[in-house]
C-alpha cells in the first residue's frame, strides 16, 4: 500500500513542480539570478521531503511551494521597476578584457582562472585572445567578446553585395537513421536522399552522424567515429 502511495505523492509533487515552473516563467539556467537559483533549490528539496517523508503533510509542501513561487514572481516584478534592488539580487557585468588587457581584478572578482578563461574564450570561438579587444562577465554569467576592429568580420554591407536567401537547414539523417518526416516536410523522400548520397560514394548510412539538407538543396555530411589529426594542448 505505502509503495502505491509514494507512486502518487511522486506524480503528484512532479504535476504540481511543472505548473509552479510554468508560473515561474521560461527562463534557460544561464540566464537564472542567485535568487532565482535558490528559489528553484529550494522548490527542489520541498518537492523531495513531500514525497519520501511521511511526517510531512503533502499539502503543507504545496502550500511551501507556492509562498516560493509566489515570492519569485513577486521579486521578478518589483526588478523591472527597481534598478537598485535589480542590480542587487542580479548583479553587475564584470569587466574580465579592456582594450585588449586582461583585468585580474575582474576575473578575481568572478572567481576565474586563466585556464577558465581561455576556456570560455574557445567556447566562444576566438582561440587567439590576442584578438580581443573587451570580454565582459554578464550578469548572469555568460561572457561576451568584442573583437579587434581589424579584425572584425566583413560583412556583405561593407562591400555592397547583395545576399542570398540563407533559410534553416533540415535534419535528415541522425545518427544512422533517416528521418522521414523532415524529408517529408522539404518534399523528398527516402530514395531521393539515397541517391544523393551513392552518388557522393556514402553507401552505409548507419555509419553517418548527421546529414543536414540547406535550401539550395546542397548535402551537409558527417561521418561517425572521426579520429583527431593531431593533439592540442589548450592547458
Amino acid at each position: 500500500m505505502d509503495f502505491f502511495i509514494l507512486i502518487i505523492k511522486s506524480i503528484s509533487s512532479l504535476l504540481i513542480l511543472f505548473l509552479f515552473t510554468n508560473m515561474l516563467g521560461k527562463k534557460q539556467i544561464n540566464q537564472l539570478n542567485m535568487f532565482d537559483y535558490v528559489i528553484g533549490i529550494s522548490i527542489g528539496n520541498v518537492v523531495a521531503e513531500m514525497t519520501v517523508n511521511k511526517e510531512v503533510v503533502f499539502m503543507d509542501g504545496v502550500i511551501v511551494m507556492a509562498v516560493y513561487a509566489l515570492t519569485d514572481v513577486f521579486i521578478s516584478f518589483v526588478m523591472t521597476k527597481s534598478i537598485i534592488l535589480r542590480r542587487l539580487i542580479s548583479g553587475t557585468p564584470t569587466v574580465l578584457m579592456e582594450n585588449g588587457k586582461i583585468i585580474e581584478k575582474g576575473l578575481t572578482k568572478c572567481k576565474l582562472d586563466i585556464n577558465e578563461f581561455l576556456e570560455e574564450a574557445r567556447c566562444n570561438g576566438y582561440f587567439d585572445i590576442s584578438k580581443i579587444e573587451y570580454a565582459i562577465m554578464e550578469a548572469n554569467g555568460k561572457i561576451s567578446f568584442l573583437l579587434k576592429s581589424k579584425y572584425e568580420p566583413v560583412t556583405l554591407k561593407d562591400v555592397k553585395l547583395k545576399a542570398d536567401y540563407n533559410g534553416l537547414c533540415t535534419n535528415v539523417i541522425i545518427d544512422g537513421k533517416i528521418m522521414k518526416n523532415n524529408l517529408k516536410n522539404i518534399n523528398k523522400d527516402e530514395k531521393w536522399l539515397r541517391t544523393r548520397l551513392d552518388n557522393l560514394n556514402y553507401k552505409e548510412i548507419k555509419k553517418l552522424l548527421l546529414v543536414t539538407v540547406d535550401t539550395d538543396e546542397k548535402l551537409s555530411i558527417f561521418e561517425k567515429n572521426v579520429k583527431q589529426n593531431s593533439e592540442s594542448n589548450f592547458e
